[in-house]
């Protein structure tokens, strides 16, 4: 099988951003296995991630901006797409505000970053996602429509149409994900002189310029009009004396548009956060459409991947309640792990029966009973933590804390009578003393919470004794 990608090392990109007209660096950086693609803002104090996944879209106009916790890293795809397209797999890419470079309007500059870091292979097998049957979603307002049907590679045909006598129907299509760089990467951002003002109103495209997008000019105003619109975009005038594109630099291709929306669906697909093996058909994509599948996608891959563990009843535990407390130091009323029924080397599977007894439900609350979801994810942290003490050699000489917990969802209540099962995902290496997972918990087959967390592992200033 095909080994998980990373860069070599690091390269960055700078210019300014096509919205915010901010002058931005992006840093694109090695990262470890099974860590994705992720979004750093080096600008705030606390330097905030955001995963470059499509549950993370809250925005789709003229870009892909995702946001998490109200921090925000916009115009994304472009980036993506040449990461995708060369098959990285885990990248953190560090950026000194909110939005990407715009650059020229195409991929081509983060390709040949790409291809000048050079690609490190890592030691865990890639994992497909592989379309099986069709899936479509289509949007009867803009007459939009994307099918993924199955393939044994990663295809893309494209078609776009507009009502203009410049860019009426175009036709593009990506047989191998390997002509990216030469065929499609260089494709340039587009937009209409018609809409230029309307883009302003709305805050966006403050950096825009004709070196950095396709500028169609296809219905007739004055000179003095386009003079007035390029003082309000603070760019040169320039005398327009026919119908046609008005940039500085030449179209590189008679369907270029059609080329970029293509570049554009590589880009907002890649959220999925796994490569394809499947053959896309879209027709007048946008980025809106271009999310609605992959968030469609997004939850069959929770569905397939993170399906609530088998119970067998008659079977005895793995860890029983004194093996637990051999292993951490939690006791009444913070003991939140009965059991655990699985351990492997990458995950565990662990226990919490509710009952209504339970202290916590006296307060919270006594009418309407409801686990917090604060001891959903302190039970899940213990279930990890039996899982780094089982990994490790003399457990009682080491405590595990809690440091960090991100990307938190709280799907559904948990309430007396429920019995939660928490399956832990260990994401190597441990560095430093520090682990990485991946918790989900289930109520029955159905998901109630999710997070990421960070736990530390340290020297216990004294062995700890059960007494009990």
């Amino acid at each position: 099988m095909p080994k998980q990608l990373s860069l070599k090392k690091p390269f960055s990109v700078s210019g300014k951003g096509l919205h915010t007209g901010l002058q931005l660096t992006a840093t694109f950086l090695p990262a470890e296995a099974n860590t994705g693609i992720r979004f750093r803002r080096v600008d705030l104090a606390e330097k905030p991630e955001i995963r470059a996944l499509a549950e993370y879209v809250e925005q789709t106009e003229r870009g892909t901006v995702l946001v998490n916790n109200k921090v925000s890293v916009s115009t994304i795809e472009h980036a993506v797409s040449a990461l995708y397209a060369a098959g990285i797999d885990n990248c953190t890419i560090e950026v000194n505000g909110p939005e990407i470079p715009i650059l020229d309007g195409s991929a081509i500059h983060f390709v040949e970053g790409i291809e000048k870091s050079g690609v490190k292979k890592l030691d865990v097998e890639k994992d497909y996602y592989i379309v099986h049957s069709k899936v479509e979603v289509s949007d009867p307002e803009t007459g939009a429509s994307l099918i993924i049907l199955p393939y044994d590679s990663f295809s893309i045909t494209t078609l776009i149409s507009y009502k203009s006598c410049i860019l009426s129907n175009q036709y593009a299509r990506l047989n191998r994900m390997e002509d990216f760089g030469k065929n499609i990467a260089s494709s340039r951002t587009f937009v209409f002189v018609r809409e230029v003002e309307q883009l302003l109103k709305h805050n966006l495209i403050k950096g825009g310029d004709l070196d950095n997008a396709l500028v169609i000019y296809d219905q007739e105003v004055s000179q003095e009009e386009l003079d007035r619109i390029a003082d309000v975009m603070n760019i040169p005038h320039k005398i327009v004396n026919k119908l046609g594109y008005i940039n500085n630099k030449p179209v590189l291709y008679d369907n270029e548009p059609a080329r970029h929306k293509l570049l554009d669906l590589v880009g907002d697909i890649a959220l999925i956060g796994k490569p394809i093996k499947g053959h896309i058909i879209a027709m007048r994509p946008g980025h809106r459409i271009n999310n609605q599948l992959a968030r469609l996608i997004r939850k069959d891959i929770i569905r397939q991947e993170v399906q609530a563990p088998f119970i067998d009843l008659n079977k005895p535990a793995l860890m029983d309640t004194k093996q637990i407390r051999a292993l951490l130091p939690h006791r009444w009323p913070f003991q939140m792990v009965d059991k655990v029924i699985e351990i492997t080397d990458s995950y565990i599977v662990g226990i919490k029966n509710l009952t209504a007894n339970e202290s916590f439900f006296q307060g919270h609350f006594p009418d309407e009973p409801v686990m917090p979801g604060v001891l959903q994810l302190e039970a899940m942290a213990q279930t990890g933590g039996l899982f780094l003490m089982n990994q490790t050699k003399n457990p009682e000489k080491y405590i595990s804390y809690l440091v960090k917990i991100e990307y938190v969802r709280f799907r559904k209540k948990v309430v007396p009578g429920d019995t939660l099962i928490f399956k832990v995902f260990f994401i190597p290496p441990v560095s430093h003393g520090m682990a990485k997972m991946k918790g989900y918990a289930f109520v029955g087959k159905e998901l109630v919470t999710e997070a990421e967390l960070t736990a530390m592992l340290t020297k216990r200033k004294r062995v700890f004794v059960d007494n009990e």
